[in-house]
């Protein structure tokens, strides 16, 4: 990719607290320094109304998969129309993709339900969605995690198993499709938001210390992506 790319950046309130943290301040810093013009936007998505404040696999396979279009999707943008205005789409679950319920044995993949089984098929048609469109490049955030005091010890290695899945099955090297691997950045390899990284033990927004911590990371991890170091670059960045 050149060294001019428009970036966009979806997410909700965890990843406001990241962007907060100071991502538009490092572009222009990196940009000043190595004659880039790495141009990154920010956006709510989904908005709150009309289509709701939601973003579990569910809601990204239903907005870019099951109404896939140049149309938007209750005034959401489909892929079809964000990847003719962007060479980068960041995308990422909140906190509440981590309420994993047990497995029934059969996936649906038109089920809001938060389960594993459900968000596999839907993240494998998103997967085919992203590779459908091989000149822009994706970067998926792994999950956000809860505290303990927000979920159990089951639904939290549920929520791991996801992050697993996620890092050593559904992402492959050689395509436009790259993680960025908050959860590990936020347990620290344990199973549960770590307490020191959140707001509070009963809130599981990432606090402005760590939003500080965490914001070059995710920059880096970005730029390895625009310089081909996607495949090779630390998946934490």
């Amino acid at each position: 990719m050149s060294n001019d790319a428009r970036i966009i950046f979806l997410h909700h309130s965890t990843g406001n607290c990241i962007w907060k943290g100071g991502v538009a301040e490092w572009f222009r810093n990196y940009n000043a320094g190595h004659k880039t013009n790495y141009r990154i936007e920010e956006r709510s998505f989904p908005k709150k109304q009309p289509y709701g404040w939601r973003n579990a696999p569910y809601d990204y396979w239903n907005i870019w998969v099951e109404h896939a279009g140049t149309a938007p999707f209750m005034e959401e943008p489909t892929l079809e129309t964000l990847t003719g205005d962007y060479n980068v789409i960041i995308w990422k679950h909140c906190f509440p993709v981590c309420c994993v319920k047990p497995d029934t044995g059969k996936s649906e993949i038109g089920s809001p339900e938060m389960r594993l089984e459900n968000y596999k098929v839907q993240y494998a048609a998103l997967m085919d969605k992203m590779l459908s469109f091989p000149q822009t490049k994706f970067i998926v955030w792994t999950a956000a995690a809860l505290v303990k005091s927000m979920t159990n010890e089951d639904e939290a290695r549920r929520a791991k198993a996801f992050v697993d899945w996620t890092i050593k099955e559904w992402d492959k090297k050689g395509d436009n499709v790259f993680l960025w691997d908050l959860y590990g950045l936020e347990t620290e390899g344990g199973l549960y938001l770590a307490e020191k990284n959140a707001v509070s033990p009963a809130d599981p927004h990432p606090s402005e210390a760590f939003s500080r911590k965490a914001a070059p990371f995710f920059c880096r991890r970005i730029v390895d992506v625009l310089e081909g170091r996607g495949d090779t670059g630390n998946l934490a960045g």
